[in-house]
């Protein structure tokens, strides 16, 4: 597994680096951009960039390849997932508390029209 996910000597620093703080920089970044109505392909762009710059903070840190497409669409999959986590559940809230005599609650991730 060290060679799929991440190339550093342990796990701890591909849990740090890219789940912790890219991670939560994306669902920060999700969750704004939901609580402003913007579309979520802003998101993908904002990501894109995100993930070059957490792949900066393992070459830095930790003396990471900096120029990896594999690492660098590693981190790219992590950040996006938890930038749709971040997005969808602020939306989903949105829908349900500011419409809610048209919308109810579906699920964690979804709504739908009141029958």
């Amino acid at each position: 597994m060290t060679g799929i996910l991440y190339e550093e000597q342990s796990f701890g620093t591909f849990l740090l680096v890219t789940i912790l703080l890219g991670g939560g920089a994306a669902w920060l970044s999700g969750r704004a951009i939901a609580m402003t109505w913007r579309p979520y392909l802003q998101l993908v762009a904002y990501v894109f960039l995100l993930a070059a710059f957490v792949r900066f903070l393992h070459f830095a840190l930790f003396e990471g390849t900096l120029l990896s497409l594999h690492y660098y669409l590693v981190d790219l999959v992590v950040l996006q997932i938890a930038g749709w986590l971040g997005f969808r559940l602020k939306r989903v809230k949105q829908m349900v508390t500011q419409y809610r005599w048209i919308y109810e609650r579906a699920g964690p991730f979804g709504w739908r029209a009141k029958g």
